[in-house]
């Protein structure tokens, strides 16, 4: 009997990948642990290896193809016997075992089973076993047309036959069609089994933005200026990109941002990296950089200002204080944006968190971080002093309330002490969501980095 070789899970919150290259040709023998193909997803490139010994054959997907985790995309068998699959090619469609459910402190139906409220205020009389189906299915009652007891109760045989008309989607992509309110039943679906991906709802989108005709502008020329502009290249936006897309979009739509700017002295900062580099370079196997010295300070005093360590609760409700302090790191890789995090960052010594650092940017920019370590942030800070930029506004990397942004560093004459002075400046940028934390506090924030970066001499790194 063939063994089904499936996408697994690659972390608590990919939900499809991009099949990127076979790594074996379709036929061949492999072995347990040999890798059959790439897979990307908004984050990475992994691998995916054989779970059996035998001759691989490839499911109808090729490289580019987006495909939802937990689909079978090739088996394993005999030489010659093709791609045999069960009936379900998403491991994720077979039946789930499921517990008695729990009485519900809902009014009793004349007819048998519990009634529901809906959003109307009546009442969805439904069948146990109708109501354990659509729990397990997340689907609404009140859409399902009842046929027990007159027309009036929803029986298993109702839920079974709403679920068998409405189209299967990925999760992600039924969460962009509620989002913008678009009908799954007009979405043609291009995923295994006629699935709904996400490319298959954002293309209805597009299509129906295309024919609500242009979008008048506000200068004097209201012609679609793209329309005249030959294309050169066409760039797919999916995987980092993508993440990047809808991120950044999200947290300029969903975040009240407010900018506070400050420029500190860095000479004594500067001063004690050059100290740290002669004596510790060689022990530690590494130089200290300023991403290592400010991303130090900036976790140490979040921990005394857990406000600026928080997000904001699923349901709007709530201002959640977290209490690990989580560092994210925003690095360039040639694959766009990603930030590795640095777990409970300020409870380590210097040469601890230079050494995380390290181990998680090699695998980013290599490509093949492990599932965690791009998730789980509480606060971010990124770096631009490298390439000559002075101040920037950085986006708020969603959930997190702010991000620090840390410009170069550079010799500025100032006045100081009554003398004219040649310093060290860095500019430092807190963009921080006004929704969840004040000004005042805020800048008290940012203040303390400042002091803490012009007296670094003093930090027991």
């Amino acid at each position: 009997m063939s063994e089904e070789l499936f996408i697994p899970k690659l972390g608590q919150t990919v939900e499809e990948v991009v099949l990127i290259n076979w790594l074996v040709k379709d036929g061949s023998q492999v072995d347990f642990g040999d890798p059959v193909l790439e897979v990307e997803t908004d984050k990475a490139v992994f691998n995916v290896d054989a779970n059996a010994k035998g001759f691989v054959h490839f499911g109808p997907f090729q490289a580019g193809d987006t495909v939802p985790v937990l689909t079978v995309v090739a088996t394993i068998g005999k030489a010659g016997e093709g791609f045999l699959p069960s009936k379900n090619t998403m491991v994720g469609d077979e039946p789930e075992k499921t517990q008695p459910a729990k009485p519900e402190a809902v009014p009793a139906s004349p007819l048998g089973g519990t009634a529901s409220p809906v959003p109307g205020g009546e009442k969805v009389f439904a069948s146990p076993r109708a109501r354990k189906l659509a729990e397990a299915r997340n689907v609404d009652l009140s859409l399902i047309q009842a046929s027990g007891g007159g027309g009036v109760r929803v029986v298993e045989q109702d839920v079974i036959d709403y679920l068998a008309r409405v189209p299967k989607a990925s999760p992600i992509a039924a969460k962009l069609a509620s989002n913008v309110g678009l009908a799954l039943s007009g979405v043609h679906g291009t995923g295994p089994l006629g699935q709904i991906t996400r490319a298959d709802v954002e293309m209805v989108i597009r299509e129906r933005l295309a024919a609500s005709g242009p979008v008048e502008l506000s200068f004097s020329s209201a012609a679609p200026l793209a329309a005249h502009v030959p294309v050169c290249e066409r760039q797919p936006l999916r995987s980092v990109r993508r993440l990047i897309f809808d991120r950044m979009s999200a947290s300029v739509h969903e975040t009240a941002r407010v900018t506070l700017v400050t420029e500190a002295d860095a000479t004594d900062l500067v001063a004690a990296r050059e100290a740290l580099k002669k004596s510790k370079s060689s022990d530690w196997g590494f130089t200290p950089g300023y991403n290592d010295l400010i991303g130090l300070i900036a976790a140490r005093t979040i921990k005394s200002f857990p406000y600026m360590n928080a997000r904001l609760s699923l349901d709007g409700k709530e201002i959640h204080i977290l209490q690990d302090v989580n560092l994210g790191v925003a690095v360039d890789t040639t694959r766009g944006l990603v930030v590795p995090v640095i777990r409970q960052a300020d409870q380590m010594s210097l040469e601890a968190f230079g050494r995380q650092f390290r181990s998680l940017v090699e695998r980013a920019q290599a490509g093949h971080p492990a599932p965690d370590d791009l998730q789980g942030g509480t606060f971010t800070i990124t770096n631009l002093g490298s390439f000559d930029v002075d101040a920037f506004t950085p986006v708020i990397n969603l959930p997190e309330v702010a991000i620090l942004g840390v410009g170069r560093i550079h010799d500025k004459v100032i006045a100081l002490e009554g003398k004219v002075q040649v310093r060290k400046l860095v500019t430092l940028s807190l963009v921080f969501d006004h929704r969840l934390v004040d000004g005042a506090p805020a800048a008290r924030f940012l203040q303390t980095i400042k002091m803490t970066i012009e007296d670094a001499k003093s930090v027991d790194w």
